[in-house]
């Protein structure tokens, strides 16, 4: 037990501190070639044309680097696979302990954050010089959701035929088998969750929601014995809290899509290889808050002849519309994800 804690909380520190190290260079490269958006985005993929958001963020969207979300995955890619490399190409029994991708834990999520990421990175590389399939460029919202779903089958495939897996656990109910009802299922939940990558809107925002997610599915993981997991979370939590060091006001990078994207479609896979999709939602409570601002102000317009529920959706900016500086938004939302996500753990941990 001691020297499995060991491992997540060492490749937690190797994160962060690999992630620390190199932002020098990643800063450097992002400014140096003006990463960011040319002009303010014009309208929103449903049509919708921001005004207040424009009145909001419009100066820093066209002034900070987007593609910090390099930091989190490129940094979680390198050190997995130099940890299975040392343990390939060595005798030692440490080097066999700490290295963190196996077959039935690890594989699925590291190719998801890979897959998705640079899913993201495409979308943002397009945003930047203002090419792709709508106004400010980027990839069309229909074709990015389009790529999610194809991961996403690709994840169920694998979960269904290789990890002969095609059930979900609720705590205190019970096992659930889903036949091949897996599939939509695994699908719905990775559009989902994706969906609350629209957190990504405050310097600092998505960085502490993320890292207080993860930090909560590697607990459950620890407890389940799921060390693979529970350290691949860990260095996940690592990268990102370094990534939030330099993103906290006045933000050095945004995460943008090729962290947002990786990230949430790697927790989708991560919360069913635990069996605690069930409690995603609790676990993740800002990112449902998130996408359900989002869903219901897109519905109120449509139905209610243009009229909305909020000032400006996602929520946070609505806060910040309202009069909140940036910063009470975002601490308090971080203090709602750390007590959800507790709740989240203990429902888990109990049921």
């Amino acid at each position: 037990m001691q020297l499995d804690a060991f491992k997540v909380l060492f490749w937690s520190v190797a994160g962060f501190t690999a992630a620390m190290m190199w932002t020098p260079l990643l800063t450097g490269f992002l400014y140096r070639h003006r990463m960011w958006r040319k002009e303010v985005r014009a309208k929103t993929p449903d049509g919708y044309v921001p005004v207040e958001f424009q009145k909001l963020h419009a100066e820093r969207e066209v002034r900070v680097p987007r593609m910090g979300g390099l930091l989190i995955w490129v940094t979680a890619t390198l050190l997995t696979v130099i940890g299975f490399l040392v343990a390939r190409f060595t005798e030692s029994p440490l080097a066999d302990k700490l290295n963190l991708l196996s077959r039935n834990q690890t594989w699925l999520p590291v190719a998801t954050l890979i897959a998705a990421s640079l899913v993201g990175l495409a979308d943002d590389v397009l945003q930047v010089f203002g090419r792709g399939g709508y106004a400010g460029g980027g990839i069309r919202f229909s074709r990015r959701l389009a790529m999610v779903t194809a991961i996403a089958l690709v994840g169920a495939w694998w979960f269904f035929f290789r990890l002969d897996q095609a059930s979900v656990t609720i705590p205190f109910l019970g096992e659930y088998a889903l036949g091949f009802w897996f599939f939509p299922f695994f699908v719905l939940v990775m559009l989902a969750t994706f969906s609350g990558g629209v957190v990504d809107g405050i310097d600092g925002l998505a960085g502490g929601i993320f890292a207080t997610i993860f930090a909560s599915y590697a607990a459950i993981a620890f407890f389940q014995q799921q060390y693979d997991i529970a350290a691949f979370c860990g260095l996940l939590v690592g990268a990102i809290l370094a990534f939030l060091w330099f993103n906290v006001p006045p933000a050095r990078f945004y995460m943008t899509e090729t962290g947002v994207l990786g990230l949430t479609t790697t927790l989708t896979v991560v919360a069913f290889l635990t069996n605690a999709v069930a409690v995603l939602p609790i676990i993740s409570f800002v990112l449902v808050a998130e996408s359900a601002s989002v869903i219901l102000q897109f519905l109120s317009k449509r139905l209610r002849h243009g009229k909305k529920i909020f000032r400006v959706a996602p929520i946070h900016h609505h806060f910040e519309a309202i009069g909140w500086p940036p910063e009470k938004v975002t601490m308090r939302f971080w203090i709602i994800s750390a007590v959800a996500a507790s709740l989240g753990v203990i429902i888990q941990l109990l049921g």
